[in-house]
């Protein structure tokens, strides 16, 4: 009986370390929004390659907590206007930061 509630107090402890340890703080994301962090980051770049007119070489992407931020030299204006309509496009972006110059 004593192994029994050992075992199921150590269960326990590993369960909540484990919680504890996936959960995420001011300054960190947790696992769950990493992984979306980079599905985000993966259709906002699948969007410029798709896109005939911008070089998805040229626009770097990052995302944060569903923030994107693009950076990166384009050639014009309307190229930097088509990665941020894109970019508002894909689902879980909540806001764009758009630090891309023209070459």
């Amino acid at each position: 009986m004593k192994n029994i509630t050992s075992i199921s107090t150590l269960i326990a402890a590993l369960m909540l370390t484990t919680i504890v340890g996936c959960a995420a703080t001011p300054k960190h994301e947790s696992t769950g929004q990493y992984v979306d962090d980079t599905v985000i980051t993966a259709a906002v770049k699948a969007s410029i390659l798709n896109e005939p007119t911008l070089k998805v070489a040229e626009i770097n992407v990052e995302t944060y907590k569903g923030i994107v931020q693009l950076s990166g030299f384009v050639r014009s204006e309307d190229n930097i206007a088509t990665a941020v309509r894109l970019a508002r496009g894909v689902k879980g972006v909540t806001s764009v930061k758009n630090d891309m110059r023209l070459k």
